[in-house]
């Protein structure tokens, strides 16, 4: 039962850690797929904290605001909500640095494809670069990078690649065109990094289609790099390059394609920097 005299205070560091924490739990069962009652949960830190329901399933909206800023996936049911207070990213930030493999988690098995035609969806809309994010937010974004971790990430990249791998030998056996099905490649396990492009497949009329797969568990709008090399290639083959944007992987995969010119479609910004003497 809530407790009167909390109502309308600000909450504690306790009591945030230990909505954090069950939050987890509870993300961690979903992404495993193990069966878990988020009404029990959240009666059982009312009990806890001494909080309301309301409040209670107030901040876990707010968790899931962070997570998905974070390029991480959020529990379904608690849609982001981002009138955040900078206590919760305290909690966040605590949960994570003692537990930083929660940043990379991989689901149980690989996401099974329902059809490839409910796979792909539109892109994001391009907008201008946006300075409104709180900078505590900022802050945390900055230590627990969602694009640095996806790219170091092989495993999950890995998974990404195998995920595309199949999707197109499928579309291709869909569309009745078994000989090139037989012919999509996985260029990057095969032959190595650097061709500019992980998987060689084709459209139904048989032309090549060079695909560079980049994998979140976040959201359609989480940042990803992109290299010189992949760059280029895209340049030199415009009419054949395309980026398979594959997020949401941990739950239920989606992708958007995206095709040069890359300019056109995203903003490009300089990361990184090669030092050299001559």
């Amino acid at each position: 039962m809530a407790d009167e005299a909390k109502i309308g205070t600000t909450w504690q560091a306790d009591e945030l850690d230990a909505i954090v924490a069950d939050y987890f739990a509870m993300l961690e069962a979903d992404l495993a797929g193990k069966p878990y009652v988020k009404s029990r949960h959240s009666a059982v830190l009312v009990a806890r904290i001494g909080r309301t329901h309301r409040s209670v399933e107030f901040k876990h909206q707010n968790i899931s605001a962070v997570l998905d800023e974070l390029g991480m996936p959020w529990i379904p049911g608690y849609k982001p909500k981002r009138n955040h207070q900078n206590a919760i990213f305290d909690a966040i930030d605590r949960y994570l640095t003692a537990r930083p493999a929660v940043l990379d988690a991989l689901p149980a098995t690989t996401p099974a494809i329902v059809g490839p035609a409910s796979v792909f969806v539109q892109p994001p809309v391009l907008m201008a670069a946006d300075g409104t994010l709180p900078e505590r937010v900022r802050r945390l974004v900055r230590k627990f990078d969602p694009v640095e971790r996806d790219h170091r990430n092989r495993a999950l990249g890995k998974a990404g690649e195998a995920f595309v791998l199949d999707l197109e030998r499928r579309r291709l056996a869909d569309a009745d065109r078994l000989d090139l099905a037989r012919k999509v490649r996985w260029v990057a396990a095969e032959d190595g990094d650097g061709a500019g492009y992980d998987i060689l497949s084709f459209d139904p009329q048989g032309r090549e289609r060079l695909i560079e797969v980049k994998t979140t568990n976040g959201s359609a709008m989480t940042p990803f790099y992109l290299t010189r090399n992949e760059h280029d290639v895209a340049c030199e083959r415009l009419a054949d390059w395309r980026i398979y944007r594959v997020h949401l992987f941990a739950k239920t995969p989606r992708i958007f394609t995206l095709a040069p010119s890359l300019e056109q479609v995203v903003n490009l910004r300089t990361e990184s920097w090669c030092a050299s003497f001559a």
